[in-house]
């Protein structure tokens, strides 16, 4: 054995070896002192952070986001909308214009790091925009814990994205990603994505913030208000405690979330309702007409947080808030940002669940939306399409709570434009790829499996993926462990096809022959995804006959579907293009045959998937 080929296989094994090691995720505790100049809209900020490294790597530098960095003209989020033009965000955006490119001079957003020690001694730190490098002074050993301190002062940007002053709908500071965040370090290393406008990514962490603000605002926030007395809208009692500069301080704190938003406003109303078995709910936001419809939004909200517990799995925190200061929505720890001026209680109610289903979806399972936002986006999609054609029966019956994504879905493929779910969420070139990718193929990757393996495994799997996985961070890979475990099947080639490819689905009736005692049926498969095949007939008595055609590939069979019975008949080889059926009735026994009545498959061309006998 020569020399080169031991090193090799040294290596190879060193990989098993790692990929072996036990699940770890790295923990900080946050302390802040925050002192807010209104109205000038900027802070000054004192931060201590104790990390801990749970890896069983050594680490020698740590990185931070400083996210508003980005909001400024020559920025490579502006360059980004630039180079997109058009396709880009339209929040970020007007006729291919970047907004960036336009922020006056005192409001471009900035974060100033005056110093950074570790264990009280000064660091070296270079900025990237909006990445912070730091070196270590002393390696950070696995299993071991160290403190950074730091000072800065930010200046709040003008609002386009998600944070900012004086939004469109009048709130004065909406302060989200507004800290130096310490980045998640894991398996993949750290995660040190500049901020471009989509996604967000850390570890989990505990906070306790203090607040200096003037004594007329009102702050939402997501976590628990310890001193809700001395502060203004919390408690009809409240004695509100100032200083001799007029602020009053606002200490909040929270353990084991992702990160800490918070928004303020002199003309917010805070309003709580406690859940049956879920968390006491806060709704902050500018009482008047144009947020009438928020009161009748509560039974639905309280009937979303039951319906998510039962079907997914119990909501972790105390509490959740709905605050006004987004622009649109965006999720949180323990709370959301979203616009309050909504036209229709059903679009009020649905970004509500939207966002909503964020904190069970991303602020529970933690994923790297920047890595995977079909995961983040798409399955509370999924979440999203579940509920609401619940909450908001549709008017005329539909097939499945789904038709609306799949057909979306379907037009978009007709464009030309879609581009795989794998693209890392900044990357992609244009913005309706990137929602397609997202919300909508994420969405359909459950709604596919459930098709697959049936919709009772499909709960099962979901359900257990959340007990296995809350307050953690997971991936495609652990789900899909999961979901092969439960259902028996190998999943992998769906997996693949789907979310790395654009390749498509697309089934179709290609003959019938009626015999005097029987029918035969011929399909084919003219697409490049193989799929198991639902196949059903409509008698002329209107009784509907089920059978179920397996695809070889995923070599073990669903026994059951809760869209009715079914006869299974001998796989379908990936490899083959038509497939036969006899079936024992006559033409005059027949009124319709044809692929998925459920209207589950996400087949591009459902047009030839159904015959109506005449």
């Amino acid at each position: 054995m020569n020399k080169g080929f031991l090193v090799i296989l040294t290596f190879v094994f060193g990989m098993i070896s790692a990929q072996q090691n036990a699940y770890y995720q790295q923990f900080a505790k946050y302390k802040m002192d925050i002192d807010v100049d209104a109205p000038n809209f900027t802070y000054k900020g004192a931060q201590t952070l104790t990390y801990t490294n749970n890896s069983p790597d050594e680490l020698k530098v740590v990185y931070f986001h400083l996210y508003w960095n980005a909001f400024r003209p020559g920025s490579m989020m502006d360059q980004r909308v630039q180079n997109q033009g058009k396709n880009g965000d339209s929040r970020l955006q007007i006729n291919g214009v970047s907004r960036l490119a336009s922020i006056p001079k005192g409001e471009e957003g900035a974060q100033n790091i005056h110093w950074i020690k570790q264990n009280g001694k000064n660091l070296k730190f270079e900025i990237q925009e909006t990445i912070m490098k730091v070196e270590l002074n002393t390696p950070l050993k696995p299993n071991s814990t160290t403190t950074f301190t730091m000072e800065w002062d930010a200046v709040i940007p003008h609002q386009i994205r998600r944070a900012g002053r004086n939004n469109r709908e009048g709130i004065d500071m909406t302060m989200t990603q507004w800290y130096p965040k310490i980045a998640e370090y894991d398996y993949d290393g750290w995660a040190t994505f500049d901020y471009i406008g989509r996604e967000f990514h850390a570890p989990f962490s505990d906070f306790d913030v203090s607040i200096k603000i003037d004594k007329d605002y009102v702050i939402g926030a997501g976590g628990t208000l310890e001193n809700p007395l001395e502060v203004k809208g919390y408690d009809a009692k409240a004695n509100i405690k100032s200083d001799n500069k007029n602020k009053a301080t606002w200490r909040w704190t929270a353990k084991n979330i992702l990160d800490f938003a918070w928004a303020a406003d002199r003309d917010y109303t805070v309003e709580e309702f406690t859940i049956l078995d879920g968390p006491k709910v806060y709704y902050v936001y500018q009482k008047s007409e144009k947020t009438k419809l928020w009161e009748e939004s509560k039974p639905y909200v309280t009937k979303f947080f039951q319906l998510m517990n039962a079907a997914f799995g119990q909501y972790v925190y105390p509490s959740y808030s709905f605050i006004q200061g987004g622009d649109g929505g965006m999720e949180y720890g323990m709370c959301t940002m979203i616009l309050g001026e909504g036209r229709s209680l059903e679009g009020l109610v649905g970004l509500m669940v939207h966002e909503g289903g964020h904190s069970y979806n991303q602020q529970i399972l933690a994923y790297n939306e920047s890595v995977r936002p079909w995961m983040d986006e798409g399955f509370t999609s999924y979440y999203d399409d579940y509920v609401m054609h619940q909450l908001f029966p549709p008017k005329e019956p539909v097939a499945n709570p789904f038709v609306g994504s799949i057909k979306s879905y379907v037009n978009f493929t007709k464009t030309g434009k879609e581009e795989p779910a794998v693209w890392l969420a900044d990357h992609h070139d244009d913005g309706r790829a990137y929602s397609i990718a997202s919300y909508v193929k994420g969405d359909l990757f459950l709604v596919q499996l459930g098709y697959i393996m049936g919709e009772q495994n499909l709960s099962l799997v979901m359900k257990e993926f959340y007990s296995q996985w809350k307050l953690k961070h997971p991936t495609d890979r652990d789900f899909m462990h999961i979901a092969q475990k439960i259902s028996g099947m190998d999943l992998k080639w769906f997996h693949h096809y789907w979310i790395n490819t654009t390749k498509t689905i697309d089934y179709a009736i290609k003959n019938v022959e009626y015999g005097p005692a029987s029918t035969i049926i011929t399909l084919e498969n003219k697409g490049q995804i193989p799929m198991p095949i639902d196949f059903s007939l409509m008698t002329a008595d209107k009784k509907v006959i089920n059978y179920h055609i397996p695809m070889n590939m995923t070599h073990v069979w669903k026994s059951k579907d809760i869209y009715g019975n079914f006869t299974t008949l001998n796989y379908w080889p990936w490899t083959q293009k038509e497939y036969t059926i006899t079936v024992p009735y006559t033409k005059d026994q027949l009124s319709v045959v044809g692929i998925d009545f459920s209207q589950r498959m996400a087949d591009v061309n459902p047009e030839d998937n159904f015959v109506e006998v005449k």
